[in-house]
């Protein structure tokens, strides 16, 4: 009998490992617009290039700082066909404030709010800002959390290399 439970646990952690090696992607979960309009993260792509999904909150200064600079080089992002989702992970508190610096602020991505959570817990997101970046089939090839000066190039230069393979 200890022999068909330890066949039993060994079967149970190969399917499970082999679950989480094959989960490579982004899970499929509801976030909103800013509009108020729920979308399936299922349906974040890029039409088959690179792309990059930025986890931030209006109260993170290292969020506001790696936003704004990417900000400054998106117009490069773009001519090569790049594009950055940015959700929000502020809370209902805080939620009210996005809006407002995202407009002010002018930037261009694509805005999500994950009002409660879930997104950001199903990506293992625990600090922010929290950056992954996706390959054209949208598995992801790179993640970072935190933010310093140059990063912004950083993962251009990794965007580039997933158009060159």
């Amino acid at each position: 009998m200890e022999k068909s439970v330890l066949i039993t646990l060994f079967f149970l952690i190969f399917s499970f490992s082999l679950m989480a090696q094959q989960h490579t992607g982004i899970p499929e979960l509801t976030v909103s617009t800013l509009d108020g309009d729920e979308v399936n993260t299922r349906t974040f792509d890029n039409d088959g290039k690179p792309f990059a999904v930025s986890f931030w909150a209006t109260w993170c200064r290292p969020c506001l700082k790696e936003l704004n600079a990417i900000d400054e080089i998106y117009h490069e992002w773009q001519d090569y066909g790049f594009k950055l989702i940015a959700v929000s992970t502020d809370d209902t508190r805080t939620q009210p404030n996005v809006l407002p610096m995202v407009s002010g602020r002018g930037w261009d991505y694509e805005f999500y709010l994950d009002e409660n959570g879930d997104f950001r817990r199903a990506m293992g997101v625990n600090n922010v800002p929290h950056t992954f970046i996706l390959n054209g089939d949208g598995e992801i090839v790179y993640q970072h959390t935190s933010f310093y000066d140059g990063m912004e190039w950083e993962m251009f230069d990794k965007l580039i290399e997933l158009l060159e393979e």
